[in-house]
């Protein structure tokens, strides 16, 4: 089936195909038509699920926790702000191991105050334990639901997926919906082997002593080795299924580029346009999207960037004191790099508080990274005000 759907749509209809059994949620802009949508897909009958009206984006999450907990299948919604209040009770879902499936709509932190988009909310959560998906269309927002409940149920770890307020969240495209009984037949019923049980009783969340949560910690990072892995394959599953796979990155045009340019969500979209155009003059540039920045691949950056000459990252999103939060990954990833093999990584600070990264942006970002010493292009924001 096919609907024109915004990119909150998606996500609704994507937790609608997934069969989630518990929404627990609180609006706020921009993700209010999530959970909207997912209110009229309940009423209609078209999702057999609970719906649980909370009154703070807390309370949701502490929602989704206890049901999750008795072996539901429970999704969430969130923004910026919301997000951040939620911080105490993403921890305790990671560390619970609870597969959680939540869509976070980018919008900036405030004050000033904003709607918005950029990454600094999501990328504020990256140490919380929960994998992180950064979306570049609405089709590929609906596909990621239906993966990140594949992909949290195999780990038992829960997924953030992460859509652009307003570039995709507000806007409009054509959807294709595989429905409820072919999503099915990839993503089989929620069974957990521990759950709250009144006839099997166990303990949940209680007191650790010191000999035994570092343990905890540990296999909780065993979990996120696996889930690259896991992740991997469920994408290309649902591409065998369904003719759908966008890997954990992609490279775009790379094959004879000397010249990177790394990105994220909606932006990759506008820079795939730059690229072509560039390569039809003749320049030696292409792009690297990154999907995935939890569990971060760092091997599969390290080879699809070994042996380039520079790299540019453009990070919607400033970490005061450091910089962009893509570029520090990146460099990090590249750290065991061969020197000779070892490209420069800048990082440019771009399109904060929704502004526009239009292709005379990017081309412009393209054509500086070639010109400008690396110890002038470890941070440069594009886009200021005179």
């Amino acid at each position: 089936m096919q609907k024109v759907l915004t990119g909150n749509q998606s996500a609704a209809w994507g937790a609608m195909c997934a069969q989630a059994q518990v929404v627990s949620a609180y609006p706020i802009t921009p993700q209010t038509t999530i959970i909207e949508e997912l209110a009229d897909l309940v009423a209609k009958g078209l999702l057999d699920a609970k719906f649980i009206k909370v009154e703070s984006e807390h309370s949701a999450m502490a929602g989704c926790i206890g049901a999750q907990a008795t072996g539901a299948r429970t999704f969430t919604a969130t923004s910026s702000q919301g997000l951040a209040l939620m911080h105490e009770e993403l921890h305790w879902a990671a560390l619970a191991r609870l597969p959680i499936v939540m869509a976070d709509v980018n919008r900036a932190m405030a004050p000033g105050w904003s709607i918005w988009t950029d990454q600094n909310d999501s990328l504020s959560q990256r140490d919380t334990g929960w994998l992180q998906f950064y979306c570049e269309s609405n089709q590929e927002v609906l596909d990621t639901v239906i993966q990140a409940y594949k992909i949290a149920e195999s780990v038992d770890l829960p997924v953030m997926l992460v859509l652009d307020a307003f570039f995709l969240s507000h806007t409009y495209e054509a959807v294709e919906i595989p429905g409820q009984e072919a999503t099915r037949k990839y993503l089989p019923p929620y069974k957990p082997s521990i759950y709250l049980d009144v006839k099997d009783p166990h303990a949940f969340g209680g007191i650790v002593p010191q000999d035994v949560y570092m343990e905890f910690r540990y296999k909780m990072q065993v979990a996120m080795n696996e889930a690259l892995d896991v992740s991997v394959k469920a994408d290309e599953d649902y591409k065998a299924m369904f003719g759908r796979g966008y890997g954990v990155i992609e490279q775009y045009r790379m094959d004879d580029a000397d010249t990177i340019l790394v990105t994220s969500g909606t932006v990759a979209s506008t820079t795939r346009a730059v690229i072509d155009d560039m390569k039809a003059k003749g320049q030696s540039v292409g792009m690297l999207k990154m999907k995935m920045l939890r569990p971060f691949p760092a091997d599969l950056v390290r080879e699809a960037l070994e042996g380039r000459k520079r790299v540019a990252v453009l990070d919607r999103n400033i970490c005061p004191g450091m910089g962009g939060i893509w570029s520090q990954e990146i460099r990090n990833a590249l750290y065991h790099t061969p020197e000779s093999k070892r490209p420069d990584v800048y990082g440019y600070i771009v399109g904060l508080g929704g502004r526009d990264v239009t292709p005379e942006v990017i081309e412009k970002i393209a054509l500086d990274v070639q010109e400008r010493p690396i110890k002038d292009g470890e941070q440069v924001w594009i886009g200021l005000k005179e």
